[in-house]
């Protein structure tokens, strides 16, 4: 790989995707509020930096994966941020999740300062940025993606490059949008089997077979059954993507009746258990109203590839 990355942001997602790029032989500089987090790094072969412009001004590139637009353009556009310490035709990949109007709007303040963006949000799970199997949704110049494609590709086992910024912020929204609507009603129909004295277990690994099956509910199911619910994302992280969605039908001009009321659900989920709870934790919503909880033996504590 003949590209040096800073990465700033190393929590669930960010750390595993450092992580690989480490593992296919980058050169990765990382910044961190969270110290473990970036010993971690250099534990596999990162150089530290005291903040995001020293982390992008020894790079040459940068990387970024954070929770909130806000965040990112702190990181971006601080007194220490990576436009600080990136040189012009650097170029910034912003793993994040954003609505299309923030990207868009970064992305200018990017061009702004002669630095070309990629917006590169993944998809699939915490548990398959792990392995390098999780997948990337791409915006930007086509020529831009060609030159950073091996570094994608040590993060993510698939990439579509869906189009110009603010594409890929779109297509990941959607992305979401689903798998909260599928988690929900996933919820609803383990309960349903519960209630209809149907064993559990059993239950899943049909709903699995059939025509019903979604990769939620072979996924984020087998927590639920654990009783750990540790996806590794919040009900925060929910409730803002589910916000990116309706944003989006309002200007769009789409119904979402489905995503509106899912977002109220999350959003009942938030005040029971709190924004740092896992969003696995809306089924507990329907346990908690039933006095039935969901448990099966044989199923995991968290997920693996």
């Amino acid at each position: 790989m003949t590209e040096t990355y800073a990465f700033v942001g190393l929590g669930h997602l960010g750390g595993h995707l450092a992580a690989s790029l480490l593992r296919h032989g980058s050169a990765v500089t990382v910044f961190d509020r969270d110290p473990a987090a970036v010993s971690r790094l250099v534990a596999l072969g990162a150089q530290a930096a005291s903040s995001p412009a020293e982390a992008a001004s020894r790079a040459g590139n940068a990387i970024t994966c954070l929770p909130s637009p806000k965040v990112s353009e702190a990181v971006l556009c601080g007194p220490d941020g990576l436009l600080v310490g990136l040189r012009e035709g650097a170029t910034w990949i912003e793993m994040s999740t954003n609505g299309r109007e923030d990207i868009l709007r970064l992305a200018g303040l990017a061009a702004a300062n002669r630095i070309e963006t990629l917006e590169c949000p993944v998809t699939g799970g915490v548990h398959l940025a792990a392995t390098g199997g999780i997948t990337a949704l791409v915006g930007g110049d086509a020529q831009l993606y060609e030159r950073h494609r091996p570094a994608i590709e040590a993060m993510c086992a698939r990439s579509f490059l869906m189009g110009p910024i603010g594409s890929a912020a779109v297509i990941k929204v959607i992305t979401n949008m689903l798998a909260f609507i599928h988690l929900v009603a996933a919820g609803e129909a383990l309960m349903l089997a519960k209630k209809g004295g149907l064993d559990l277990a059993q239950s899943y690994h049909a709903i699995v077979a059939s025509s019903g099956n979604s990769f939620v509910h072979e996924t984020e199911s087998q927590l639920v059954l654990n009783g750990s619910y540790d996806i590794g994302f919040t009900m925060d992280l929910a409730l803002k993507d589910l916000g990116f969605a309706l944003g989006m039908g309002r200007d769009f001009g789409v119904p979402l009746d489905l995503a509106s009321r899912v977002g109220a659900i999350f959003e009942q989920g938030k005040t029971a258990y709190g924004g740092e709870a896992w969003s696995t934790m809306i089924v507990k919503l329907l346990e908690d109203a039933t006095g039935a909880d969901l448990r099966a033996p044989g199923f995991p504590a968290k997920l693996t590839a």
